[in-house]
């Protein structure tokens, strides 16, 4: 048994749709169990539209845009739209009602987001009826999702595996899941935060503990760089999930971040695949790589904010680091890099965008007990590579060639993983350093 999971680019109309039935039907004999995303571009439109809709502007026009969007792929698959009839109604209603009341609450825009995979799925799967391959559409939630009750980035419990079991065993027809979603013990519809149909596959396979996760997206696979930034990027045929799990959280775009633990704790082997390229193998991840290689690749995550806070206070002081993180944790802001000296701490995080007003409230907070700077338009830069913290050349290449670029370090971080050196530089001067570095790592070795 295998998981495919197919990306919003490889649903995006009915030509791609079409495309992915075929690479379907190429895996019948291995009894696939298929996790879909939301057609490209389309939960952008509905989250955008609550928010227009919560500030009073009419949503109907947005909610027809949408609906036409499905209905045209509809048509271009030669079906009837009837079988969406009924959640085009309930998208209206929902639409309206946040129109009406002004309220868009993190758990509306999951009630809202939620049409995105719940669309999509259903029409996978009435074409895979339609061409007499037997196929049953689930919501998150009927395959046996079962999460906490953090709207918008909820995490999953733990008898959601056996619950996948049960669900989903002895199928005589090929599950088409929404991914994405799922419910918590109230019956309330949560997502698991954007791309969480990466994370949706890993679950439903670790669930199942099928032989093999296959993720098909629009690239080739798992490669050295961004080729949208580095041109010579490289694919490796394979990498371990520890390496990708690294360059995932800071800014790989090819897998979710969670994506890999539930496979990684099964050890299932999981594949990246292009569904614009099915000769090209793509690349393996398993829990050992043998082949040696010092530097794997360099991932780039942008719009980043420091926050450098100093006190004397601090200096042989106990408690005064558990006062600064008690802030961001009862704000519910998290960081993904921490740096201290005798006298301060400085932190990363995502610029804030929906969550600004914690952020301004962690910042207010925190000024009450410390100097407080910010430094916003930051990126991190995160070079990964097996044992790269014990190989002291690495990094003396690393500040030779910043150094050379006249390219400055504003944060350093090395030690919290033994895989991965992550520094911060202005966002300006980002691509230029992610370019210098591959020429340095890969085309000039």
């Amino acid at each position: 048994m295998i998981v495919m999971k197919f990306g919003g680019t490889s649903l995006a109309n009915g030509e791609r749709i079409k495309n992915i039935v075929e690479i379907i039907k190429t895996r019948i004999e291995k009894k696939p169990v298929i996790v879909v995303s939301a057609i490209a571009g389309v939960t952008d439109l509905l989250l955008n539209t609550a928010k227009e809709s919560a500030e009073g502007k009419n949503p109907n026009r947005k909610v027809e845009e949408i609906i036409n969007i499905h209905k045209n792929i509809i048509k271009e698959l030669d079906l009837k739209e009837e079988f969406l009839l009924n959640d085009f109604v309930k998208m209206y209603d929902i639409f309206n009602g946040i129109y009406l009341l002004k309220e868009n609450s993190p758990r509306t825009l999951d009630i809202v987001a939620s049409f995105g995979e719940i669309l999509s799925s259903k029409i996978v799967a009435e074409y895979l009826n339609s061409i007499k391959i037997p196929a049953k559409q689930y919501a998150g939630w009927e395959a046996g999702l079962l999460t906490n009750n953090n709207f918008t980035n909820a995490e999953i419990l733990p008898e959601t595996y056996d619950k996948i079991k049960s669900y989903l065993k002895n199928f005589d027809k090929i599950p088409i899941i929404a991914g994405f979603i799922a419910k918590n013990k109230n019956g309330e519809i949560t997502t698991l935060g954007r791309g969480g149909s990466d994370y949706t596959a890993s679950i439903i396979g670790a669930g199942l503990n099928v032989n093999e996760i296959e993720i098909w997206t629009d690239v080739d696979g798992i490669k050295t760089a961004d080729p949208r930034i580095v041109e010579n990027a490289k694919q490796w045929d394979k990498i371990t999930f520890e390496e990708v799990s690294e360059m995932a959280y800071f800014g790989a775009k090819v897998l979710h971040p969670k994506t890999i633990h539930p496979a990684m704790n099964k050890q299932i082997p999981v594949r990246v695949l292009n569904t614009y390229n099915i000769n090209n193998k793509g690349t393996l991840i398993t829990k050992e790589s043998h082949e040696y290689c010092p530097v794997r690749a360099i991932s780039l995550k942008n719009n980043i904010v420091i926050i450098k806070i100093s006190s004397i206070k601090m200096l042989y002081a106990y408690g005064f680091l558990a006062k600064i993180f008690e802030i961001f944790n009862r704000y519910r802001v998290s960081v993904d890099l921490v740096t201290t000296s005798e006298i301060s701490v400085s932190v990363t995080l995502d610029e804030p965008n929906g969550n600004s007003k914690n952020v301004d409230s962690v910042i207010l907070e925190l000024k009450e007990i410390a100097k407080t700077e910010i430094l916003d338009k930051m990126s991190i830069i995160c070079i990964t590579g097996k044992d790269i913290q014990h190989n002291p050349e690495i990094l003396e290449r690393i500040f030779s060639l910043l150094k050379k670029n006249n390219i400055n370090i504003e944060l350093i971080s090395q030690g919290a993983s033994s895989i991965s050196i992550s520094i911060v530089v202005k966002q300006e001067d980002s691509n230029k350093a992610i370019k210098e570095l591959h020429k340095e790592f890969f085309e000039n070795e």
